[in-house]
């Protein structure tokens, strides 16, 4: 069986992890509130309502794609992919591909700075799963126009979110 995330892939570890994802979590919510390309996160009034849920909610979609046979996870992708342009159909605009770039960049960001917080520094190597594990997503959610930006961006460790 083929694998989104392959097994025994520090991506795993990773997400595996309660304590490591309440970490990056409470990264990525910090800049959520200080990041305008966002803000289509609180449109629906979901997340200020019901952060905790919402939390669950997010963790449950990643462990979907982190630990499912491939099909799976690109069937957890494009419900997620759908749920955003329901957004972005109720609220009249798209959703600019900055603004995944900007989300995607700070799961990669946070994803990284928690498991070395709480482990162990990652090997290059490691780090370059990390990122391409989300580049992956973001392939797959259809954005085109910024991935070539944020591959450069992680590569020379200008995490511009």
């Amino acid at each position: 069986m083929e694998y989104f995330v392959k097994e025994g892939s520090i991506v795993r570890t990773i997400w595996g992890k309660s304590d490591t994802i309440l970490f990056i979590f409470a990264g990525a919510a910090a800049e959520f509130a200080l990041n305008k390309s966002v803000d289509w996160l609180y449109f629906t009034g979901k997340l200020p309502s019901d952060p905790i849920g919402r939390l669950f909610s997010t963790v449950r979609y990643a462990r979907e794609i982190v630990f499912a046979p491939k099909e799976a996870a690109f069937k957890a992708i494009d419900v997620i992919t759908q749920i955003h342009k329901g957004v972005e159909s109720k609220r009249g605009y798209a959703i600019p591909d900055w603004a995944y770039r900007d989300v995607l960049f700070m799961l990669i960001y946070y994803s990284i700075a928690a498991h070395e917080l709480l482990e162990h520094p990652l090997t290059d190597a490691e780090k370059d799963e990390v990122y391409y594990v989300f580049y992956r997503v973001g392939t797959r959610m259809g954005l085109k126009s910024y991935l070539h930006l944020m591959q450069a961006g992680y590569r020379y460790g200008m995490h511009t979110y």
